[in-house]
Order: structure tokens, then C-alpha cells, then sequence
């Protein structure tokens, strides 16, 4: 599409009832980040409430209609996503507003390939806008979602603000306070300085209508990596909210009476004894759970199109096909205004593969029966141009089915999130959560995630221990396929144990074909011997990388954080030296400098009584300080204590707890709400 350029989503597909609408963008630097915000809008063009305006702290609507998902790896990086059901929207609104905002003195202009897609609830792409030339705006009105009798139609506005998010939200009705009523606010909803003036293009406050509540505060974007708080003044309006349940911070101590007595556990594990056993426990465990707490189940079936509802789980269901029936492992059915969302769900548990001809014919059960969906769960992890199994798709049928792919890594994340992080509503829900969790992370489960690197990753070794492996090769890419499915759940493991967003980075060049991606990182891995990733951690000063070097059997992880703008060279080498008092001894520290000759380097252990040999000789200018650790690599293609995946997972947890932790200086980190509240 065009900007200003209108279509009906009728004219596009059937299944619009509910559509997905993804905002992503690509930053050259790998570090370049927006947050999004949705406002739904009356016939004279405003809010009508705060409670009208969806950000990052306010993600979901009550009545189902409006839901952000948060952000979802692509291949040049990630998107953010927002569930709409369009049937749920009330009927006093006409205009939905997409719109995305950046933080300071970012711009959109320093981000590539800044585009909108949208998608139908079967998972089809129905339209694509991207808006060029974006410059110095701070946020972007993307598109908007508009009723026309009784269907609705999409537009692309690509419409920019200077202003920032205040000035965009000010357009639509939404009040904003004087300054230091603005700061006040900003900082109860986490997010903003409070030291910093508020956008000079928000007019000050003029008198309330009398009745009228105004917005408590604009949200202000999630500050980049290594941004500074300054001091918060104290909220004289503190917001409330509803009663939170989560996991207690210290373990009550037992009334067992001694080490071998074990809790008596909702789903036990103990008698798992084949793979079938297993794939028909875990799925009756998941969809149990799925039915019983909803704020769970929305986070899993809202990026497939599924509707908010009434929600039946259901397993060993038998359904005609041919000459005898089929028993899918189980099926989802989502009840709302009437109408039916069906999936039907495939399981496999450890390291068991998905059978092309059987989830096939689910998809043709599926699309006879008018059901929506097909989804399988398995411990791989889907990319992106390259299925895990091919299905053809009757294009004669004028029923579309949509298949996805869920990992047993995704269904742990969520559910960490949930349980550990973001808190549930309800007594039984948090318990139920745990439950599910103990149960996934169970050794018999089988439901592990990623465990075994393909028969390739022996040869592969092979080949480039003896120099006998060739570009081209099919069994490199099949190792370059495989290793990113690990780093994709080592973002996910990771993400779920910090309740931060963790997401790999993949610097390619705009419209990148993630296959052509792929087979070029194959060619390198064939030259060089080394697999290589970025990961990119909310709350980090850096980008952190992990390289393993076939060659040698070493794995490196390290990170590279920026020189500070103020101060002398010998306090920043103080000042880091002082910050990494309790990592290895063993680190590597490089000082990185605007020279090609490069700066001095050494061992944490050797730089401790002599910070000063970090400054480099010839008075060349500090951009930076490289950290890294070496450890060995595992060798075997699994995921035993010996294998390679193991390995990374201990290089990159050894790395953050021990290294990158120490970076997060208490005067510049970005603390939440909730740590906030417990400093008192």
C-alpha cells in the first residue's frame, strides 16, 4: 500500500473477524528499539478514557478487542504485534489509531524498513505498508483501523510527530497535565526521568470539564540500554490496581520430615514411562491448564487468531477421514458471540519429529470441517522460511486453514512470565501455573526444548577439523539451522528467568531472504569454522555475543558497552575494574579505541591492582571497553553434560550472572515499579 492509500478488509479475506497487526522495523546497530500504543477513537475523533489507550503498561482490553503481544523474533530482528477482534470492538467507536513511539533523542529515521503488516485470523498476510523517509519524528501514526458500515477498512497514515508520543496522544483527546504533574505521573508508570522537562509541543493543562478524568500521565517509550534515571519525585496520586498473586520470593520451609519425602504434585511424572505416555500427559497437562486460566491461554492461542472466549480443551478425539477415524492429540474450541474457533493440536515430546502425513491430514479434517487451525507442539523451534514439515494446501478450497508451530521453550516462557514476573490474579491460577511449570521442567516430562544439533553437527566438525568441508554443503546449513534454533531458546530460557525481553539479533540487509541469510552464514561457517550470535537483553549496555569456534572447541561470549561521555579515561577504567569486583578472574577486558593499530588488553586478574594499563599508549580516543569469557566447548550433537548445547547455555548464563550484572550501576539502571515500591 501507499500512504493515504484505503482498502476493505472484506475485500481481503472472509476471516477478518479477528486480525493481527505487526509493526517492525530494522536497526543497523542491532540496538534500535520502539514501543507501540494503540487508541480507540469515538465519531469525533477521541478517547473517551484513559482506559481507550493501549501502551506497553496497558496492553490488553477487558472485553478482548485490543491485545499487544509484545515483541516476536523475524528474520532481520523482531516485531511487536497486536491482536485485534474486530467483533469485540464496542460499538461507540469508529476509528482505531496504530501508532509507535521511540524514547529522547532516537528517531525513526535511524531505524530501516519500518513497515505495518496485517494478517486474518488464519494467519494469512492480507496487506503491507512501509513508511519511508520517516526523519526526525519521534513517533509515527503507522495506520488505522476504521469502520465502514458494517465491516471495516484499513488506511495507511504514515503520519509523524516531533512531538513525540505527548503530542500524538494530545491530538486524540488525551489530557496532559503541567510539568511537574506530568514528571510525577511518568515516573508511576515507569518510565521517564523525572528530572528531564516534559515535551515542549504538549500545552499545558487547560481547566476540566467538570465530570471529566483526564489521563494521569502519557507513557513515556521504555528507555534505551544504559539510559540513566535521574531521581524520581514521589507520586502524590499513587495508582491502584487489583490484587496480584505471585510466587513468594523465599521458599517456606517444609513440613516434610525428612529429605525423602516428595510433595504430592497435581500432574506426577513418576510413572512416564514411553513416548506415548508422554505426548498424551503433557498434552492433557497444557490444555487443562490452558481451560482453567485464561490469562495464560490468550498468550498462547492470541497470535494464532484465536478470540477471546469461553475456552474447551479436549484430547483423543476422534474425527472421520477416509476409511478410519484420526485421534488428533487434542483440540482447542474457543466460544464467542455465538461463533466457534477450532483448532486441532498435534503433540510430540522429546526428541520425536512431526510426521508431514499425519499432520496433513489434519489440515484436510480441518479445512472439511470448517475449523480454523492446525497447531503442532513439539521441543523444536520453527524458523522462518523453513517449515518443519511441508503440507500442500488445496488452494481450490475456500476455507483456509492455518497451521503453526508452538515449541515446549514458548509454552515455558509464557508460563514463567506469567507466574514469576508479571503476576496472576488469582490464588488458584498462580498455583495451577506452577504446577504446569514443575511439570514441564521435569526430566521425564520430555517436553526440554531443543536438544540435539542433527546427524550434521559430527560431520560437520569433521569437515572442518580436516579442511575437507565445501561451500555448498547441505550438512552446514542443516548445523547454521540448528544453531539458531538453539539461540532463539537460549533467548527464550534466558527471557523467561530474567522476565526480560531477550531476542536475537540478525543483521541482514533489508528484504533478506531468510534462506539466502542462511546458506551465506553456511559458506562463512565453511571458511572460518565459527558459529556466531548476538543477543539483545532490555536492561544491557551492549549487544551480547556468542561465538564457537569449531576449529579450536572454544566458546566465546562477551559484550561490548560504550566509553561514557563525561569524565576522564583513567576514572572509566577505575570505575569498570571496581563494577567487575566480583567477576572471573579469568575475563578478558580490551579497551576499543579509533585506531586500527587497536588498545590494550589483558586479563581481569592481571588489570585489578593496575586499571591505568587499560588507556592506551598513544593517547588514542576510547570508544569502548570489550568483555569476554573463553570456555570450552562441548562436543557431542545433545544435550547430555558433555554435548554442545549444554555448553552454550552454561557460557551464556556464566556470562550474564557473573559479568553482565555487574554492568547494571545502580545510578544508571532502570529499576521497576516493583523494586521501586520494595526500596520503599
Amino acid at each position: 500500500m501507499i500512504m493515504g492509500s484505503n482498502v476493505s478488509l472484506a475485500d481481503l479475506s472472509q476471516d477478518v473477524g479477528s486480525v493481527i497487526v505487526s509493526l517492525g522495523w530494522a536497526s543497523p546497530t542491532g540496538e534500535g528499539d520502539a514501543d507501540v500504543s494503540v487508541l480507540l477513537l469515538d465519531a469525533n475523533g477521541k478517547v473517551r478514557s484513559d482506559n481507550d489507550f493501549y501502551f506497553y503498561n496497558h496492553p490488553v482490553a477487558a472485553d478482548g478487542s485490543v491485545q499487544l503481544l509484545g515483541k516476536t523474533p523475524t528474520a532481520d530482528g523482531s516485531e511487536d504485534r497486536i491482536s485485534f477482534d474486530l467483533t469485540a470492538v464496542p460499538s461507540g467507536f469508529d476509528r482505531i489509531v496504530v501508532a509507535a513511539s521511540r524514547y529522547g533523542a532516537a528517531r525513526f529515521g535511524e531505524l530501516e524498513d519500518v513497515r505495518i503488516t496485517l494478517a486474518d485470523a488464519a494467519g494469512e498476510s492480507l496487506l503491507r505498508f512501509a513508511v519511508d523517509d520517516a526523519g526526525s519524528v519521534t513517533a509515527v501514526i503507522f495506520g488505522e483501523l476504521y469502520r465502514r458500515g458494517e465491516g471495516w477498512k484499513f488506511r495507511a497514515v504514515g503520519q509523524g510527530y516531533e512531538t513525540g508520543l505527548a503530542g500524538l496522544a494530545t491530538d486524540f483527546g488525551v489530557d496532559i497535565e503541567d510539568d511537574a504533574a506530568a514528571t510525577e505521573a511518568e515516573a508511576a508508570l515507569d518510565g521517564a526521568d523525572a528530572d528531564e522537562p516534559v515535551d515542549a509541543a504538549a500545552p499545558a493543562a487547560a481547566e476540566e470539564p467538570a465530570g471529566q478524568s483526564p489521563l494521569e500521565a502519557i507513557p513515556a517509550p521504555r528507555r534505551p540500554e544504559g539510559e540513566a534515571d535521574g531521581p524520581r519525585k514521589p507520586a502524590a496520586r499513587p495508582r491502584t490496581a487489583k490484587k496480584k498473586v505471585t510466587l513468594p520470593k523465599t521458599v517456606k520451609k517444609t513440613l516434610a520430615e525428612n529429605d525423602s519425602w516428595r510433595q504430592a504434585r497435581l500432574f506426577p511424572v513418576s510413572v512416564l514411562k514411553s513416548d506415548r505416555d508422554r505426548e498424551m500427559r503433557a498434552t492433557s497437562v497444557l490444555l487443562s491448564v490452558m481451560a482453567q486460566v485464561p490469562e495464560f491461554s490468550r498468550r498462547l492461542t492470541a497470535g494464532f487468531g484465536a478470540p477471546a472466549g469461553r475456552m474447551e480443551t479436549f484430547t483423543e478425539v476422534s474425527l472421520p477421514h477416509g476409511d478410519s477415524p484420526r485421534r488428533p492429540d487434542g483440540v482447542i474450541r474457543v466460544e464467542r458471540a455465538g461463533k466457534l474457533w477450532t483448532a486441532l493440536v498435534e503433540t510430540k515430546t522429546n526428541g520425536n519429529a512431526l510426521k508431514a502425513d499425519q499432520v496433513q491430514a489434519y489440515m484436510d479434517i480441518a479445512a472439511r470441517r470448517g475449523y480454523e487451525a492446525v497447531i503442532t507442539l513439539t521441543n523444536d523451534v520453527a524458523l522462518e522460511g523453513s517449515p518443519l514439515v511441508d503440507v500442500k494446501i488445496d488452494k481450490r478450497r475456500k476455507h483456509k486453514v492455518a497451521l503453526w508451530h508452538l515449541s515446549w521453550a514458548e509454552v515455558t516462557y509464557q508460563a514463567q512470565m506469567l507466574i514469576r514476573h508479571e503476576e496472576v490474579g488469582n490464588a488458584a491460577h498462580a498455583w495451577l501455573l506452577r504446577e504446569l511449570l514443575h511439570y514441564l521442567q521435569h526430566e521425564n516430562s520430555g517436553c526440554h526444548g531443543f536438544q540435539n544439533m542433527g546427524p550434521a553437527w559430527v560431520p560437520v566438525r569433521n569437515g572442518i577439523d580436516d579442511e575437507t568441508l565445501c561451500q555448498g554443503d547441505a550438512r552446514a546449513l542443516e548445523v547454521v539451522e540448528n544453531w539458531e534454533r538453539l539461540i532463539r531458546q537460549v533467548c527464550l530460557r534466558l527471557g523467561g528467568e530474567l522476565g526480560q525481553k531477550v531476542l536475537p539479533v540478525q543483521r541482514a540487509k533489508r528484504g533478506t531472504d531468510p534462506k539466502e541469510r542462511r546458506n551465506r552464514l553456511a559458506d562463512q561457517l565453511c571458511l572460518n569454522g565459527r558459529l556466531q550470535a548476538e543477543l539483545r537483553i532490555d536492561g544491557t549496555p551492549g549487544v551480547l555475543t556468542v561465538s564457537a569456534d569449531l576449529r579450536t572447541g572454544r566458546l566465546r561470549t562477551g559484550i561490548d558497552i560504550p566509553a561514557p561521555e563525561q569524565g576522564y579515561p583513567l576514572s572509566w577504567a577505575k570505575r569498570l575494574v571496581r563494577r567487575l569486583a566480583e567477576a572471573p578472574a579469568d575475563l578478558h577486558v580490551e579497551t576499543l579505541v579509533d585506531s586500527e593499530a587497536g588498545g590494550p588488553r589483558g586479563t581481569l586478574e592481571r588489570l585489578r591492582p593496575e586499571p591505568a594499563d587499560l588507556l592506551p599508549k598513544d593517547s588514542a580516543k576510547i570508544t569502548g571497553f570489550r568483555l569476554s569469557l573463553l570456555k570450552g566447548m562441548g562436543s557431542g550433537r545433545g544435550n547430555a553434560e558433555s554435548g554442545f548445547i549444554r555448553s552454550v547455555d552454561d557460557a551464556v548464563d556464566r556470562f550474564y550472572t557473573t559479568v553482565v550484572v555487574h554492568l547494571d550501576n545502580p545510578t544508571t539502571r532502570r529499576t521497576s515499579s516493583k523494586e521501586r515500591a520494595a526500596a520503599g
